[in-house]
């Protein structure tokens, strides 16, 4: 099962590693677009999100996109942060990872998958921690101004 198109790859080069640094660090477009101001990290994703169409159109299972999802959400969300995100553009490289993903699921489907639910799985959990982290947080500060304001 080899029909990773050459679309595919040649979209997560230019994205993430078509311009090589002194040192030999690659980076790509990706990153540029990013340091456009409120639309920057929106273009990237939807660029980014070809690849993940094209790996559906060839028949890659939803938890395996599900995993180029996340991979493409923390790109996005996380390159949206002012300064820091956009050195983050630079290193995480999505596309990169996503191609190699589609290439290892090409080659070991079962392994992949397995992989990829469980990272599914530990990526969901990590959120929902983090989203009743904060709940907590919230409760605890509207009970500290609640007492500030009765006492």
């Amino acid at each position: 099962m080899k029909t990773k198109s050459r679309f595919v790859e040649r979209l997560s080069w230019f994205l993430d590693e078509s311009i090589t640094l002194p040192g030999g660090y690659k980076i790509g477009l990706d990153g540029f677009i990013g340091l456009i101001p409120g639309i920057g990290d929106f273009i990237g994703g939807l660029l980014s999100s070809v690849i993940i169409y094209k790996a559906h159109q060839i028949g890659v299972p939803r938890m395996i996109l599900g995993r180029m999802v996340i991979n493409m959400m923390i790109d996005t969300v996380l390159g949206a942060i002012p300064v820091a995100g956009d050195v983050f553009d630079f290193v995480w490289k999505a596309n990169k990872r996503n191609a190699a993903l589609l290439d290892k699921y090409q080659q070991q489907p079962q392994q992949v998958y397995r992989k990829s639910l469980i990272e599914n799985i530990i990526f969901i959990a990590v959120l929902l921690s983090i989203l009743v982290l904060m709940i907590a947080l919230i409760g605890w500060i509207i009970g500290l101004i609640a007492t500030a304001i009765s006492s």
